[in-house]
């Protein structure tokens, strides 16, 4: 993973002590709230519902062991001993006093981290595959790229004050693991015959008020052209992004309104019109970024050793975690580790300090220091040796991390909502814990298969609810609760924003619905492999729609 250097340290200690300054003066009253709102939210400080939040960015989702430590310190000396890993990430802590984020900041630093371009108007965190590097089916690891961008777009002086946040997602595999279409941008690293990388780049994608799935505008864009392409696309939206209105400032409504045909011919006129060789990364720079991602030193290995396939004969537990919580790696003999931030009625995301400390733990014995966070909210061992799973999952199985739910059912995005979030209009986290407690039983959860349900608690859909195979968005009505269905939605390669059911239902009845809607699901599949979402595809909506309203 990539290590901070002179000036990365530098950076962040001017900002922090920067920070700690605009804080005193906030204290003491020299600053109102309304005048430290910029100041706050360019340090990833959020004014929750109840306190101030603070986000702080996992660059691509990689951490270090030495990391996620000082993460658990944190969260036991300045939050309530927990934290919040979230769709971008990142992490955030939901209780810190205003008075000790300077220090939070100087203790971030201290491991190489930060808060830089969490929040407000600016290109924030830059996500990835939570795989990349190990997966089976990657064409390379993207994240040496992800972190050019995260250099080049820091505090760039032309992009940080954009007509509203910009997000950018990467990946090097096929099977899409990082949402990109619904990304401002969307990267994907492709591999032609010759052997040469170029990226195809897709703009406009966004959930929100008005979902939209990313257009396709690059095709096959050199590595050389990467940054001089991606200049050409912001400086495009800078200039035409509308600024009078802030529900339609974000790129996608730019691209809508103006075609994406329109789009990308504006953005070939910027493009051409470059000077292309001062705004390309230093000679050798992608080069130097790389040697932070080279393999870690793998041993040779047996490809199944007998001591893994003994133990699941010997443990059904085991054996279902494994079948659903471990992916396949590149490397024989190794295996990509997913643990689960969704035990049954849990909060989906939440760690506590010592959960932390124990993954961090992990990853020092079995998996070369190194952590990854996924935007499904669960954390990833991304370098274990096979042999070594068992004794992995006993560990984690002992610290209520031993969930074996990976892309099943309970295994749900789920955002903070009304408990936390001052924008929210309903409560997401008692629907997501109704949901998993009505589907706790594991024999059940295998018997639906995977099945992504995600839940957003207003129409800003921080839970992505829009890109669920089930979603789930809560309402205000009349002073109630209530919870909006939509089916077919999907963040994979197959993107599509799912369809509205019909009349929403209160609190107490949408794990029902939930339960009706998956009984449908086990009767209409023509076998058990047919999923969830191959079903609504096949049969659309209206059979559904059928049993969810039979009796209204």
């Amino acid at each position: 993973m990539y290590i901070y250097d002179d000036f990365d340290e530098t950076f962040v200690r001017e900002r922090a002590a920067q920070f700690r300054d605009q804080v005193e003066r906030r204290l003491s009253g020299a600053l109102t709230e309304e005048q430290f709102r910029p100041l706050r939210l360019m340090n990833g400080v959020y004014l929750q519902l109840h306190a101030y939040m603070l986000r702080v960015a996992i660059p691509y989702g990689t951490l270090s062991s030495g990391q996620m430590r000082q993460l658990a310190m944190i969260a036991r000396k300045y939050d309530k001993g927990y934290g919040h890993f979230t769709t971008r990430q990142n992490i955030q802590y939901n209780w810190p006093k205003l008075k000790d984020l300077p220090d939070i900041l100087d203790d971030l630093a201290d491991v190489g981290m930060h808060a830089i371009q969490t929040s407000g108007n600016c290109i924030r965190n830059v996500t990835s595959d939570q795989w990349a590097g190990v997966a089976a089916d990657e064409v390379t690891d993207p994240r040496p790229y992800a972190e050019l961008m995260r250099q080049w777009s820091s505090l760039h002086p032309e992009f940080s004050y954009l007509p509203r946040k910009f997000k950018i997602a990467i990946t090097g595999a096929e099977q899409d693991r990082a949402a990109i279409a619904f990304h401002d941008i969307g990267i994907r690293v492709k591999r032609n015959e010759t052997g040469e990388i170029g990226f195809d780049v897709y703009v406009g994608g966004g959930l929100g008020r008005t979902p939209m799935v990313a257009k396709k505008i690059g095709e096959f864009i050199s590595v050389n052209d990467l940054l001089p392409y991606l200049i050409a696309i912001l400086r495009a939206y800078n200039l035409e992004g509308r600024r009078d209105n802030k529900y339609k400032a974000r790129i996608k409504i730019l691209v809508h309104e103006k075609g994406a045909e329109a789009f990308k011919a504006r953005v070939e006129e910027i493009f051409a019109g470059l000077d292309k060789d001062k705004l390309r990364a230093p000679q050798g720079e992608l080069e130097r970024i790389a040697k932070f991602f080279d393999n870690p030193a793998y041993e040779t290995l047996e490809i199944e050793p007998a001591s893994l396939r003994e133990a699941r004969a010997d443990n059904k537990a085991f054996d279902a975690w494994v079948r659903r919580n471990v992916a396949a790696h590149k490397t024989d003999g190794y295996a990509i580790a997913n643990i689960s931030l969704k035990p049954v009625e849990g909060i989906p995301g939440d760690a506590s300090a010592e959960q932390m400390e124990l993954v961090a733990q992990m990853a020092d014995d079995y998996s070369f220091g190194e952590i990854r966070v996924s935007h499904e909210q669960n954390l990833v061992l991304a370098h274990v040796k096979k042999s070594d799973l068992y004794t992995i999952w006993q560990a984690l199985e002992a610290n209520g991390l031993g969930t074996p739910n990976i892309g099943a059912i309970t295994d749900m995005i789920t955002c903070p909502g009304l408990d936390y979030c001052a924008l929210a209009t309903a409560r997401s986290i008692p629907i997501a814990q109704k949901i998993s407690h009505k589907f706790s039983s594991s024999e059940r959860q295998s018997e639906i298969g995977d099945l992504k349900i995600k839940i957003s608690g207003c129409i800003n859909a921080c839970g992505h609810h829009h890109a669920g195979h089930i979603g789930i968005l809560g309402l205000d009505k009349k002073g109630e609760e209530y919870y909006q269905i939509t089916l077919g939605g999907s963040g994979d390669e197959n993107a599509a924003v799912g369809e509205i059911l019909g009349p929403g239902f209160s609190a107490d009845d949408v794990a029902d619905a939930i339960d009706t809607l998956v009984e449908r699901y086990i009767q209409l599949r023509s076998s058990e492999g047919e999923t969830f979402l191959d079903v609504v595809k096949r049969v659309g909506l209206e059979p559904f729609k059928e049993a969810l309203y039979a009796d209204h």
